[in-house]
C-alpha cells in the first residue's frame, strides 16, 4: 500500500507559511497577470492564481487583452509592468494566439520580475544549478517529496518528457539535489527497461494513463504531472480527471504516489506564490 503525497495538503500548509510571512511585511509582493484572448482554461487557471493570491495576501494585477492585440501592444503592457516598481512578479499566460511570437514575448519580461522562471537567464541559471527562481512545476515536484521525507539524494530519478516547462527543469533541479538522471522521451529505446530502474519516476509526457504498472519498480516514488478531462463527469457532477499514470497499476507497486486531481496541480500555483514573494524580497534588497 503506497502513501499519497497529497499536494494540496501541502500546498495548504506552503501558502499559510507564505501568509504568515507576507503579513509582516511593510507592503506587499504583487503578482502582475497578462491574459491575451479569451481562452477559458486560461480564464480558470488565473482565477485559481488570484484566490491563492488573496489567501496569502499577495496583491494581484490582471491585464487583459483582445485576442487581436497586436504583439507592440503586449509588450507595451509588459514593459509598464517592467518598470512599475510596486509589481513583484509578472506572469504571461500562455497559449497566445497564434499571430504573436511566444519567446518574444516571454523573454520581454525582466529577469528579476520572471516569476514563471522562462527568461533565458534565469533557465540558464536553473541549469547551472544555481536558480534565482524554480520553475514552478518542477519545484512543485521537489518540495512535494521533501515535505514527506522522500529521500532523492543518491536516488535515481527518471524523467519521462524533455519539455522546456517541466522535462528539461525538473532534471536540472534533481541533479542539484543530488540525484542521478536520466530523461526518458517519445524516441527512447526500450523504455520500460529503463523506467523500472527508477527509485524515483516523473511523468510529464502528456498522454492519459501512459505509464503502466509493468514500468514501475517495486518502492518507486511515482510523481505525475499530467492531467486529462476524460470527458466523465461523477455522481456529483465534478469532472472526472486522469493523469499520465495509470494509477490503479502503479499504486500497489510504489511507495508513494500523487494522486489526480490534488498531486502536482496545487504545489504549482502555491510554488509561484512562493517566487513571488521572493521576487518581492530580491528587489527590496537592490533597492538598498
Amino acid at each position: 500500500m503506497s502513501i499519497l503525497l497529497d499536494g494540496k495538503k501541502v500546498s495548504d500548509e506552503i501558502l499559510t507559511e507564505i501568509s504568515l510571512e507576507v503579513s509582516a511585511l511593510p507592503d506587499k509582493p504583487r503578482l502582475a497577470v497578462v491574459l491575451v484572448g479569451d481562452d477559458p482554461a486560461s480564464k480558470v487557471y488565473i482565477r485559481n492564481k488570484v484566490k491563492s493570491c488573496v489567501r496569502t495576501g499577495i496583491e494581484s494585477d490582471v491585464r487583459e487583452l483582445p485576442a487581436d492585440a497586436s504583439e507592440r501592444e503586449v509588450l507595451d503592457v509588459i514593459t509598464e509592468l517592467n518598470n512599475d516598481p510596486r509589481v513583484s512578479g509578472i506572469l504571461v499566460q500562455q497559449p497566445f494566439p497564434a499571430h504573436l511570437d511566444a519567446d518574444r514575448i516571454i523573454f520581454a519580461v525582466d529577469a528579476l520580475k520572471d516569476v514563471d522562471c522562462f527568461n533565458p537567464y534565469n533557465v540558464g541559471l536553473v541549469s547551472m544549478g544555481a536558480p534565482r527562481f524554480a520553475p514552478c512545476t518542477p519545484a512543485g515536484v521537489i518540495e512535494l517529496l521533501k515535505r514527506y521525507n522522500v529521500e532523492i539524494a543518491g536516488k535515481r530519478c527518471v524523467i519521462l518528457g524533455r519539455s522546456n516547462i517541466v522535462g528539461k527543469p525538473a532534471a536540472s533541479l534533481f541533479l542539484a539535489e543530488n540525484a542521478t538522471v536520466t530523461i526518458c522521451h517519445s524516441k527512447t529505446v526500450n523504455l520500460a527497461d529503463i523506467t523500472r530502474q527508477a527509485d524515483i519516476l516523473v511523468v510529464a509526457i502528456r498522454q492519459m494513463g501512459f505509464v503502466t504498472g509493468d514500468m514501475v519498480k517495486d518502492g518507486a516514488a511515482v510523481v505525475d504531472v499530467g492531467m486529462h478531462d476524460t470527458g466523465k463527469v461523477t455522481a456529483k457532477g465534478s469532472r472526472i480527471l486522469r493523469g499520465d499514470v495509470n494509477f490503479e497499476q502503479c499504486e500497489p507497486k510504489a511507495s508513494y504516489i500523487t494522486p489526480v486531481p490534488k498531486g502536482v496541480g496545487p504545489m504549482t500555483i502555491t510554488m509561484l506564490m512562493a517566487n513571488c514573494l521572493k521576487a518581492y524580497k530580491l528587489q527590496r534588497e537592490l533597492a538598498r
